[in-house]
């Protein structure tokens, strides 16, 4: 995995960083969106866009953060990797722990 999504972007609805990727492996949950580890190229251009600082190079995760990196891997256990979040649209769900997430 390269890069990955953390608390922050629960519940944020900016974009950008999905208009920056250039592989489209920025996938939309209901509360939050998600990097496919199988299908990002590490090049970084999603991090700098993030308006609400949520995402991280796997080895810079913050540790009280740190979950999201296993919350974000098993996302993609039910859907795998469909080669493009733009063919699939919303996913229409997320991980538990993101929809069990309480709002700060």
């Amino acid at each position: 995995m390269a890069y990955v999504i953390t608390d922050p972007c629960i519940d944020e609805t900016d974009q950008s960083c999905v208009d920056e990727c250039p592989v489209d492996c920025i996938y939309e949950g209901d509360r939050m969106m998600y990097i496919n580890p199988d299908e990002c190229v590490d090049c970084g251009r999603c991090e700098p866009v993030c308006p609400v600082i949520s995402i991280f190079h796997e080895e810079d995760v913050p540790a009280d953060r740190a979950v999201f990196i296993e919350i974000n891997e098993q996302f993609f256990a039910t859907i795998g990797s469909p080669g493009g979040a733009r063919k699939i649209g919303p996913v229409g769900a997320d991980h538990p722990a993101v929809t069990e997430w309480a709002a700060t």
